[in-house]
């Protein structure tokens, strides 16, 4: 059963059928019946693809926006490291605990833009996936 969302947006577009219109020279506009696009085996009207609403394009992971997120997240690590250690553990070992938690989030963070890249390619060409 189609959701509240869902259906809304159906009725959406059936309510705009109306904007199909030829504009003459005059400024009149005569209303014309939607175009049905036939397959070209059957004959039988072509499945519509899915429209893709807002959203943008995702571009495929690289180590160089991966790199970017770890200069960006690397003083924040630090900060926390620093903050959240006790007194009496000593400055090598505060920023090699920095240092770690940073090499586990270099290749954490790529894995998670695979995931996100290959989860939204599959949504964008209408793979619904194992339900």
């Amino acid at each position: 059963m189609p959701s509240r969302k869902q259906r809304r947006r159906r009725e959406k577009l059936k309510r705009h059928e109306y904007e199909y219109v030829i504009e003459t020279e005059d400024g009149e506009e005569i209303p014309v019946e939607k175009p049905v696009e036939r397959d070209k085996g059957n004959g039988k009207p072509a499945a519509r693809p899915a429209v893709r609403r807002g959203g943008r394009e995702i571009p495929p992971p690289s180590l160089g926006r991966v790199a970017k997120r770890t200069a960006l997240f690397a003083p924040l690590i630090l900060i926390v490291v620093w903050v959240a250690s006790d007194s009496s553990v000593s400055t090598g070992a505060r920023v090699l605990n920095a240092v770690a938690l940073i090499a586990f989030f270099i290749p954490f963070s790529y894995l998670v833009d695979v995931f996100m890249y290959r989860w939204f390619s599959k949504r964008q060409q209408g793979g619904s996936g194992s339900r």
